[in-house]
């Protein structure tokens, strides 16, 4: 399906492919893109249509002037804002909402603001808050925080390697692809982004969900603890579950796409082998 070319749709690369009743959305995270569904978009498009898109700090986007606002973009709201945008200007309504990382947050604070346009969601590896405080674990210090964000403004060439190793964890050609992916981000886009990442606090807007929620975790993410995961389904207004795949790293769609999908299709109710 050829998108029109206005609004957000033609600047951040949106994809429609298969066809189906039910539309499931495919969002990725930071410093990567639309292409870390690639292992699962053909079996989804099989029973679904499927949006795919990249955000506007992507380094796939040709053109991030004015789709990447550093005071817009300062927070997820920003963000949350252009997703609902893109979803109106495609007409979708009752979509199933995959967000990695990030973008599980995001979805969550879009369906706030537009219930209607949610039927449920998906959080992949993500996290509310990333900062350990009194009684919630968040996986990383204030130190470590800020040696993060001082490395990746003093050398992010030697950065994105470090990070997409911790990130990924094991393997080899996932890390080699998701470094290359973050070294496509403008460092200007990366450093304020991350900062927003790292340093936000979104646990309030979880008692504010009201859409069905599935939250998927790996047994080992080095970014995100399996505490988070049940402190989400613990602070979710709307019914949540937890999905576990016994993996290491942040991206099980990558790493691990089979269990991933075999995920998928208890959640979304179809087969898949």
């Amino acid at each position: 399906m050829v998108m029109p070319e206005k609004g957000l749709s033609n600047p951040l690369n949106a994809k429609l492919t298969g066809s189906g009743t039910e539309t499931v959305v495919l969002a990725h995270g930071f410093g990567s893109d639309q292409t870390v569904w690639d292992n699962i978009l053909p079996h989804l498009s099989h029973h679904f249509r499927v949006l795919t898109f990249d955000w506007g700090f992507s380094g796939a986007v040709k053109e991030q002037e004015g789709l990447f606002d550093p005071v817009k973009h300062s927070s997820y709201e920003g963000l949350a804002r252009d997703l609902i945008s893109l979803l109106d200007e495609l007409d979708l309504k009752s979509t199933v909402f995959v967000g990695h990382s990030m973008s599980g947050m995001i979805g969550c604070i879009a369906s706030v603001k537009r219930p209607n346009l949610f039927k449920h969601l998906i959080l992949l590896a993500a996290s509310p808050r990333y900062l350990n405080t009194d009684g919630y674990e968040g996986g990383f210090g204030t130190a470590q925080i800020d040696q993060l964000l001082a490395s990746l403004e003093s050398d992010y060439y030697g950065w994105t390697a470090n990070f997409a190793s911790l990130r990924v964890q094991g393997d080899p050609l996932t890390i080699e692809v998701y470094t290359k992916c973050l070294r496509t981000m403008k460092p200007e886009v990366a450093l304020p982004l991350a900062r927003t990442i790292f340093l936000s606090d979104h646990r309030e807007i979880l008692g504010r969900v009201t859409t069905p929620c599935t939250i998927i975790q790996t047994t080992n993410d080095t970014a995100v603890p399996n505490s988070v995961a049940h402190y989400m389904r613990d602070k979710i207004q709307g019914k949540s579950t937890i999905e576990m795949i016994e993996a290491d790293g942040h991206f099980p769609q990558l790493t691990e796409h089979l269990q991933f999908l075999n995920v998928l299709g208890r959640i979304l109710g179809f087969e898949y082998n």
